[in-house]
């Protein structure tokens, strides 16, 4: 599976769900949907996780090959001022289930597929 970041952002809208995060809805699909995401893009492509702390609690996303990729930044109503701390899986698994992660896994392959 190659990483082509506006192939991945495609796909992982039409993956999104309420099963794959509680706060999803349809006008906000990304909305809090970042810590699955992230392990999910972690997971398949490598590269780093990061996080910024926000008042609702941490933002994950990830670093591939020197470059920073949020692609749950569209549930925010402005932009975050990034702070790009290193972390780990086992700190973004703190707001994913494992349920969540196989949902979005399986979607995410079906549809990255289908537009492969």
């Amino acid at each position: 599976m190659s990483f082509d970041p506006d192939e991945i952002q495609r796909a992982l809208r039409k993956a999104w769900s309420l099963s794959t995060a509680s706060q999803w809805t349809a006008d906000n699909p990304a909305a809090g949907q970042c810590n699955v995401t992230s392990l999910l893009i972690h997971e398949l492509f490598g590269g780093d996780l990061l996080k910024t702390p926000l008042p609702a609690g941490d933002h994950f996303y990830n670093r591939i090959g020197g470059n920073s990729y949020d692609f749950t930044a569209s549930q925010f109503e402005q932009p975050i001022a990034y702070m790009d701390i290193a972390t780990d899986p086992a700190d973004a698994e703190q707001g994913a289930t494992r349920d969540q992660l196989a949902e979005l896994r399986a979607a995410f392959q079906e549809r990255h597929a289908r537009s492969g």
